[in-house]
């Protein structure tokens, strides 16, 4: 997710992102590494070209410089796209593992799920983005893992 335009608001003590789908999240300046403050005030802030604007850094008045990727923002703000991506990554990390211990080859993983050998590869491939929950999960059946969703509160830490 690329940044488009990042401003810094010292009286609210927040960095204001807006990316280039046009959604727009706040993020604290406590959540940052180095942290502004009231002698301290943020004086610049950029979305850095330098990381492909998929994190911006900001300058204090002290000179100090600091970064925020945007998975930080995404993270903060619970951003569901971003935790559908999380899990989508989790599962097929835990897929990936589960075939190296499992006696199945790719080919027969495949006739199990009715689909061909590439989409197996393809589910197994961390950067693909473009699969669903619904697919790992078949994948994960296909092993003969039993998949639970639990939902508990979430942990706050201060």
């Amino acid at each position: 997710m690329k940044i488009r335009k990042v401003e810094a608001n010292n009286r609210k003590g927040e960095f204001r992102i807006v990316t280039r789908s046009g959604a727009a999240y706040d993020y604290p300046y406590a959540k940052a590494e180095l942290q502004p403050e009231s002698g301290n005030k943020v004086v610049d802030v950029v979305a850095d070209r330098e990381l492909a604007d998929e994190a911006f850094t900001y300058v204090l008045e002290s000179g100090d410089e600091g970064v925020v990727h945007i998975e930080q923002v995404l993270e903060y703000n619970r951003d569901p796209r971003h935790l559908r991506d999380a899990l989508v990554y989790r599962l097929t990390l835990e897929a990936r593992r589960r075939v190296e211990q499992s006696p199945l080859g790719r080919r027969q993983l495949a006739r199990r799920l009715g689909t061909s050998p590439s989409q197996v590869y393809r589910l197994l491939d961390p950067a693909n983005t473009r699969k669903s929950i619904d697919q790992l999960v078949s994948l994960l059946q296909a092993l003969d893992c039993e998949v639970e969703v639990v939902v508990r509160d979430r942990v706050v830490s201060g």
